[in-house]
């Protein structure tokens, strides 16, 4: 093993407890997306560990969520190139949750609400930063860290200031947790998206008047039927039919009905040809009016060459810690998909363990120790040379 790489896995090993302090004074500052308040102490305290690094820590202002923490260092090259690491500190779970899912380190394995997903990222940003400071290595290319708080619900406000980073950066490393138990790369994303269909008919008496009425609820099953057809599990398109609702009374024919879609794709261009089958569907049925919106707010994670490069990278960088890395597909998006769209990047870098939005979320410290590791590695790699464009 180089001694570079045995040093830093040294380091980090007896940052262990200071690792697991800080992970849990983020977990015990419940922070749901859905709650604005909630995100400023923990934005505050991360910040506080960014600045003894020497960075900058600037707070990006919400309009209706806690905003964003972008954090670069104090003393910078200006002309160097920069590297995106990129996180979030909302969670998933309401405030209370604390009271019957403790925070809870078990020997190797820390519970709690947002564990893994993902303020342990966060520990790995911190500690790979101190890690590199430890060894006295400047990296080559500059990094910068974007922190948002609502990419539980979607990343809206937040997405502006990601893509504006990724825009300039040489490559972006993306904290989401790992890919279950074995910890594997998310080096491929599903893009995600919204649809909703309204149908809008005629109400009349379904005993006395029918034939007078335009049922919307008829005419969403045809649409349903149509939407079930797109699905192509052989091309990883799925097209769901998640929520219908409609009518009035059992003895009214349906003026209005309506339907929200979920649908994941893995490449755009099937997102392109999924989001146009859909807006161009007609409605069959006299009478009644389709009205339909939506699109796919987030983009795939496809295996462009500079993001295959950043694989590359990073198994080659993973071996000299002794780390065998594996790379899959995951079914959901992540921030980790915008920012694909615009440099190299490689998501899933986050904790080892299970259980993101589940009861038995948790992860393991040892594993997590050594992704901070290989995080820390891939900060002082030089430039990525490979222009990130599509196969």
């Amino acid at each position: 093993m180089p001694a570079d790489a045995q040093q830093l896995l040294d380091t980090l090993a007896q940052q262990r407890g200071a690792m697991l302090q800080l992970l849990e004074r983020l977990t015990l500052i419940e922070s749901p997306s859905s709650d604005a308040s909630t995100q400023l102490p923990v934005q505050r305290l991360i910040a506080d560990q960014l600045q003894a690094l020497d960075f900058r820590a600037r707070p990006l202002a919400g309009r209706s969520t806690g905003g964003a923490l972008f954090a670069s260092p104090v003393r910078r090259t200006r002309s160097r190139q920069v590297q995106l690491l990129l996180g979030h500190y909302d969670t998933v779970w309401p405030v209370g949750t604390l009271r019957d899912m403790p925070f809870q380190v078990d020997d190797n394995i820390v519970r709690g609400p947002g564990v893994f997903d993902m303020k342990g990222g966060i520990v790995q940003i911190v500690f790979a930063l101190k890690a590199v400071a430890a060894l006295g290595a400047e990296p080559a290319v500059t990094p910068v860290v974007l922190l948002n708080s609502d990419e539980e619900i979607g990343s809206r406000e937040s997405t502006r200031h990601i893509k504006r980073l990724a825009r300039i950066a040489n490559r972006a490393l993306v904290m989401e947790p790992s890919m279950g138990p074995e910890g594997t790369i998310k080096t491929t994303r599903k893009g995600v998206g919204r649809f909703t269909v309204r149908a809008r008919g005629k109400a009349a008496h379904a005993g006395l008047d029918p034939e007078s009425g335009a049922s919307a609820i008829l005419e969403l099953s045809h649409v349903i039927q149509k939407l079930f057809g797109l699905n192509d599990p052989q091309q990883g398109v799925s097209v769901n039919v998640g929520t219908i609702d409609g009518g009035i009374r059992p003895n009214v024919i349906a003026p209005e009905s309506t339907a929200v879609i979920d649908v994941r794709v893995q490449s755009q261009a099937d997102a392109e040809r999924v989001s146009a089958a859909i807006a161009e569907i007609r409605p069959e049925t006299p009478g009644v009016e389709l009205e339909i919106d939506g699109y796919i707010g987030r983009p795939p994670l496809e295996p462009t060459p500079a993001n295959q490069a950043l694989w590359q990278l990073a198994t080659e960088l993973g071996a000299a810690l002794g780390l065998s890395l594996e790379e899959g597909l995951a079914g959901g998006g992540s921030d980790g998909s915008t920012v694909s769209q615009y440099t190299a990047t490689l998501d899933g870098l986050g904790p080892v363990g299970d259980g993101a939005h589940a009861r038995h979320e948790h992860l393991l410290i040892d594993r997590t120790i050594e992704r901070t590791a290989l995080l820390a590695m891939l900060i002082m790699a030089p430039s990525l040379e490979v222009a990130n464009e599509p196969n």
